[in-house]
C-alpha cells in the first residue's frame, strides 16, 4: 500500500477533497462501514418485554431468531414504544441478554450438602421436595400461637427477600405465599 493509497483512506482526506465537505456522507464511510448489518435484522420476531432488574418496569424488545435447535433470543433492546422507559435501558437492563444467553446461566439444579465441598446435580422434583419439607419443618418448629397475650398467628422461623430480577407479579404472588404461610418479615430488593 503507497502513501497515495493511504491517504486517500483518510476520511479527512474525502472530505477536503470530495463532494461531501461537511463529513456528513459518503466522505465518512469505510469499506467496512458499508458492509455492516444491524444485529436484529436475522430476527424473525420481535416480542415485547419488560427488564427484570428493578421495580421501575422499562419496555424491551426482545428480538428471536429461528435456528436448527429451535427458536433463541438474539439481542434485547429498548422498547421506543414504552412510555416508562423511551427506549432507553440503564446498564443492567441493556446486559440482560445474559440472562438468556450467558455462559454462566445454570440449566440445571446444583446442590451441595452442609458440609459438602462439591456440587452435585439434582432432579427439579427432588429439589422441589427437600425445599416444601424445609419450610414445612421450619414452620412447625416456629409457629407462634400467641405472643406477649396477644394472638399473633405467625412464624418467625423464615423470611423472604425477593430478587429483582423477579417482575411485580412475581413478588405480588411470593408475597401472598408467604402471608398465608405466616411470614411477617417478607421484603423485595427492588425497595430495599
Amino acid at each position: 500500500m503507497g502513501a497515495r493509497t493511504f491517504i486517500s483512506g483518510w476520511p479527512v482526506y474525502r472530505q477536503l477533497t470530495g463532494d461531501d465537505p461537511l463529513g456528513r456522507g459518503a466522505a465518512v464511510k469505510s469499506e467496512h462501514s458499508a458492509t455492516l448489518q444491524p444485529r436484529v435484522r436475522t430476527a424473525s420476531k420481535v416480542v415485547k418485554s419488560v427488564c427484570p432488574y428493578c421495580a421501575v418496569g422499562c419496555g424491551q424488545n426482545v428480538y428471536v431468531e429461528d435456528g436448527p435447535d429451535g427458536e433463541r433470543v438474539t439481542q434485547i433492546e429498548g422498547d421506543p414504544d414504552s412510555p416508562v422507559s423511551r427506549g432507553r435501558l440503564c446498564p443492567k437492563g441493556a446486559a440482560s441478554l445474559q440472562l438468556t444467553t450467558g455462559s454462566s446461566r445454570e440449566y440445571k439444579v446444583r446442590y451441595r450438602r452442609p458440609h459438602g465441598k462439591d456440587w452435585e446435580d439434582l432432579e427439579l422434583d427432588t429439589a422441589m421436595d427437600m425445599i416444601a419439607d424445609r419450610v414445612i419443618e421450619t414452620r412447625r418448629a416456629y409457629w407462634q400461637d400467641e405472643a406477649e397475650g396477644r394472638y399473633v398467628n405467625r412464624t418467625m422461623g423464615f423470611a423472604s427477600l425477593g430478587g429483582a430480577t423477579l417482575d411485580n407479579e412475581e413478588n405480588y404472588l411470593i408475597k401472598k405465599l408467604f402471608t398465608a404461610l405466616g411470614a411477617i418479615q417478607i421484603e423485595n430488593q427492588a425497595r430495599v
